[in-house]
């Protein structure tokens, strides 16, 4: 029974290790964004490297933003470049290895380090994002059309589940170090090490067992013409995508409103709930397992209700979230609020990473999520520094900085309407196949 049902989730020539093993650099890659952007060190920037400056917060959010717009501009390139030269898997090990480096480069910052700690977040951060949309691109050659949602899923449950241990282990030094007399602040750059050690070594199965099933195609050019050429040919036939084009925008907008809560949660959570650094990340550890479980079974119910729906419903949740985060003077409240970001953000991402796949064409899956990391980093600038900049506004008020940002998922909520999921399977089928013929130097009819 359970190889019946392995076979209809995987593709033919997949093995369970296989799966496993491109699972696995989600649960590696997943401590960066836990420790570094979320929990520990987007704290630690505003409170040590700035000295809570009326601007930290915005500094952070500002660093971000330039990270994300330099993966913006080199997403789609690197992802046409990949499909055409069958590159995935080497780019891939490229990205890793420099978000390994820099991450381990932050254990030099501290007070009066602020250029330098920028400079290592924009190029730890840049590298980290251009390896995720390389390993999404794998997703379509793993998984069965009808069971990308659950495949995704796996992926992003596990990815969870690696930020929890990592987290988990940061938390635990910080402790020995309290216990030891020393303070958090002189303690929480080492913590970048562990995260950048744990990252080398949970990435070793994907790099041992992934297969890079793409085939050259070798078009005449060097490299900036390789992906010029293939990202101008998409961007001519957009129109043939609408429909994965209207869902890139929406997803440019609720993504918006992810990241933001992504970039500020620690911060909330110490500056406006005032939160110790302990209490912090033993919040962000029990979000992490809610939205571990989220991306789990949700991809479940991915598969079987739709992707738009499925994407509905974590929209739903996440503006519940956002008016009860609003809401929120005591700890009791807030925790609910953050458990409702949990179960909605696994689900969310792991949903909309399924719903690219299913819509991309099976030939130029690196293009394509090439694009889909271009939406979603263009809403990690536009999301953190929207609460950046409402946070500065208000006078320091977090509270009127993240209800801003909750507009981001109604917007969202609204343009997911009208996607038509079979028209935009056909789209990309018929665009796969017409792509092949010419190849074969023959002329699609």
């Amino acid at each position: 029974m359970a190889e019946t049902k392995s076979s209809r989730t995987l593709t033919q020539d997949v093995t369970r290790r296989e799966a496993w093993a491109w699972a696995m650099y989600d649960f590696a890659n997943s401590g960066y964004t836990t420790v570094v952007i979320t929990a520990v060190f987007s704290a630690y920037f505003v409170a040590v490297v700035a000295e809570r400056a009326p601007w930290a917060t915005l500094a952070w959010t500002a660093t971000l933003a330039v990270s994300y717009a330099l993966i913006v501009l080199t997403a789609p390139l690197i992802g046409a470049w990949a499909d055409a030269r069958a590159a995935k898997k080497r780019l891939l090990a490229i990205t890793t290895v420099g978000c390994v480096l820099f991450t381990a480069a932050l254990h030099f910052t501290g007070p009066g380090t602020l250029v330098v700690a920028v400079a290592f977040v924009i190029l730890s951060n840049y590298f980290f994002g251009t390896g995720e949309n390389l390993i999404a691109a794998f997703l379509p050659e793993l998984a069965k059309s009808r069971a990308m949602g659950r495949v995704s899923g796996w992926g992003w449950s596990l990815g969870y589940l690696g930020g929890l241990l990592s987290l988990g282990l940061c938390l635990a030094w910080l402790s020995q170090a309290k216990a030891a007399g020393r303070g958090t602040a002189e303690a929480v750059p080492e913590t970048m090490l562990i995260t950048a050690a744990l990252f080398a070594l949970a990435s070793l199965p994907t790099f041992l067992f992934l297969r890079e099933r793409a085939v050259p195609q070798a078009p005449a050019g060097g490299i900036a013409h390789t992906a010029w050429s293939r990202l101008a040919g998409t961007l001519r036939h957009a129109r043939r995508f609408r429909d994965l084009s209207r869902f890139l925008i929406c997803m440019l907008f609720y993504q918006a409103g992810i990241q933001a809560v992504i970039a500020l949660a620690a911060i909330y959570a110490q500056e406006a709930m005032r939160f110790t650094t302990e209490q912090t990340l033993v919040l962000i550890l029990v979000v992490n397992l809610t939205a571990a479980v989220g991306a789990f079974c949700f991809g479940y119910l991915q598969d079987r209700i739709g992707h738009v729906r499925a994407i509905a419903l974590t929209l739903c949740g996440w503006i519940v979230m956002i008016v009860l985060a609003w809401l929120a003077e005591g700890a009791t409240l807030f925790w609910v609020a953050a458990n409702i970001a949990g179960l909605c953000m696994g689900a969310s991402q792991s949903a909309g990473r399924a719903m690219v796949g299913f819509l991309a064409p099976p030939s130029r899956l690196a293009e394509f999520f090439g694009l889909w990391g271009f939406a979603v980093k263009l809403a990690s600038i536009f999301g953190p520094l929207t609460y950046g900049l409402a946070n500065w506004l208000s006078g320091g008020d977090h509270r009127t900085a993240i209800l801003f940002t909750g507009a981001y998922f109604v917007v969202g909520l609204i343009l997911l309407s009208g996607i038509d999921m079979a028209r935009g399977r056909r789209a990309a089928l018929r665009s796969d196949r017409e792509e092949r013929l010419t190849a074969a130097g023959r002329v699609p009819g």
